[in-house]
């Protein structure tokens, strides 16, 4: 009989769930916080269910013989030390869709209460005042609402103010013409959004594309009067140019639930008249936190009784003899998808994946969700591979898979094809018999390309000085050159190389390639290998 440990608060209920189906559990929801013991006895247990409070350290983990699973009752995983468990042979399971309703309307509360400055209002009469014209607020309907990310929260978000009848424009590089019709959105750029919406909201993860999207320049652009909410995370908005922007009177009001610093003790936000300032409290309702416990009691127990493996964020869905064969093909298949992610700004309509030969006889799901995961963590670094498709099917992108017999000289490949309105790119791979993932061809171009951490793409017509160009610009930035592929079509026409770098490729030395005048694309890459 599997035996789990519950070392954090859950529901009576998620308890039970464990017991009904017959799994020998141990409701201990303190002893998350006493590290030593926990230490002491972890090594007992199949599975680990955990909420905040529980740390799972490498540490810890050295002592876990028996566990096989850890779930998390909540989509944050940061208590958990991810790579020491996959290292480990732990499953990390979590549950990211159990609290989006919850979160929603989080921040359609908080569009009321800056509307309306609803806790200025309560305060105030709390005190014994009765300050009726001092509050003057300002209806939502009819107002324009400017979403910033229409995914799971933010569709729903949308769904909302539709229904208190407000025109609704949505930002989202992946969101399609056809998934804003679904939703009854406009679709817009950042710029528009910006110019036209009376409320702002936020709906996107924390990246490095997102951080600080609402910057000073951003925030000057807003429509005047505008009102921002950000229930999303910290580090979205620039809070100190907010903080000056409502001094100003150019924007009326802020309500934010996150921090770019949490716990957030001070902020330039603090005190301000007509912001609405809650600790973080987007999932904190009794049925959310109810629907986390319940759904990761049923994933681990299906996990520990059947194999299945639902929401895991470090292991694909492929039974243990799949995976022998299938490792360093899932590998491969996300590092393609990761390649054309980084290299593709807009909308994605449609992900075309070709297998062939021995590529073409394993476990298309897998790979396919191995693919999808790749593209969207360019946007969304949360993704994996089980929440990617079911995201991707959300935002209307379309998959199509083709399989084929070898026909080639390799055994086997996979060609990943990205479309947009704008373009189409393409990129395959295969792993050769030491392992190894490998590039093989790029917009067409043969090469043959190891895959490394840090990796620098370029393109540019073939024509003499571009190598030399590309050499002396990186070497008097002081970027080091581990290794390069060079490829093209032929003489005069498009050439593309890949360099190996020991580290990150800094802004500076993209924009010193381009100062060059010699590249029609260079672009830094980042692969985790």
């Amino acid at each position: 009989m599997p035996k789990v440990l519950v070392s954090d608060k859950l529901s009576e209920t998620a308890v039970q769930i464990f017991r009904d189906r017959g799994i020998d559990v141990d409701f201990m929801p303190e002893l998350g916080k006493d590290k030593e013991k926990l230490a002491e006895v972890i090594g007992q247990y199949d599975g680990l269910a955990i909420r905040s409070a529980t740390k799972v350290t490498e540490k810890l983990l050295q002592n876990a013989n028996n566990l096989k699973v850890i779930g998390r009752a909540g989509i944050g995983v940061d208590n958990v030390d991810i790579p020491a468990a996959s290292k480990k042979g732990v499953i990390v399971m979590n549950t990211p869709f159990g609290n989006s309703v919850t979160t929603a309307e989080h921040a359609i509360a908080l569009m009321f209460a800056v509307a309306r400055q609803l806790p200025e209002a309560s305060v105030s009469t709390h005190a014994g005042k009765w300050e009726k014209s001092r509050f003057m607020g300002v209806e939502v309907f009819n107002k324009t609402l400017g979403l910033i990310g229409a995914g799971n929260i933010g569709s729903i978000v949308a769904d909302r103010a539709l229904g208190l009848k407000m025109k609704v424009l949505a930002y989202d590089p992946f969101l399609s013409e056809e998934r804003a019709d679904q939703l009854g959105v406009k679709k817009v750029e950042l710029d528009e959004l910006l110019g036209k919406a009376d409320f702002i909201t936020m709906h996107v993860p924390l990246t490095d594309k997102t951080r600080n999207i609402l910057s000073r320049e951003n925030i000057a652009k807003t429509k005047k009067g505008v009102r921002i909410v950000n229930a999303a995370r910290g580090g979205l908005v620039d809070e100190e140019a907010l903080a000056e922007a409502l001094k100003s009177g150019h924007v009326a009001g802020a309500a934010l639930d996150v921090f770019a610093t949490e716990p957030a003790t001070d902020s330039p936000l603090f005190n301000l008249p007509n912001v609405v300032a809650t600790p973080h409290l987007g999932a904190s309702t009794t049925e959310a936190q109810e629907n986390v416990a319940l759904q990761v009691a049923e994933q681990m127990s299906d996990y520990l009784l059947t194999g299945a493996v639902t929401n895991a964020l470090n292991m694909p869905s492929v039974t243990a003899e799949e995976a022998k064969t299938m490792g360093p093909w899932i590998k491969l298949a996300g590092h393609l998808g990761s390649f054309i992610g980084q290299m593709t700004n807009e909308p994605i309509k449609s992900i075309n994946v070709t297998y062939d030969g021995v590529a073409a006889e394993m476990n298309l799901n897998a790979l396919n969700a191995s693919v999808i995961s790749g593209v969207m963590k360019a946007s969304n670094p949360d993704v994996n591979m089980v929440s990617a498709p079911a995201i991707a099917k959300e935002r209307g992108i379309q998959l199509a898979t083709t399989r084929q017999e070898a026909g080639g000289v390799y055994d086997g490949y996979i060609k990943v094809t990205v479309v947009t309105d704008e373009r189409e790119r393409s990129i395959a791979g295969t792993v050769f018999s030491d392992g190894k993932p490998r590039f093989i061809q790029i917009r067409g171009i043969n090469v043959d390309a190891e895959i490394g951490e840090h990796m620098l793409y370029t393109r540019n017509k073939d024509v003499p000085g571009v190598i030399g160009a590309l050499g002396s610009t990186l070497g008097d930035l002081g970027v080091n050159i581990a290794n390069f592929q060079l490829g093209r079509t032929s003489s005069g026409e498009d050439a593309i190389a890949i360099l190996y770098l020991d580290e990150a490729m800094s802004d500076e030395a993209l924009a010193a390639l381009e100062k060059t005048g010699k590249f029609l694309q260079a672009r830094a890459l980042h692969f985790e290998i």
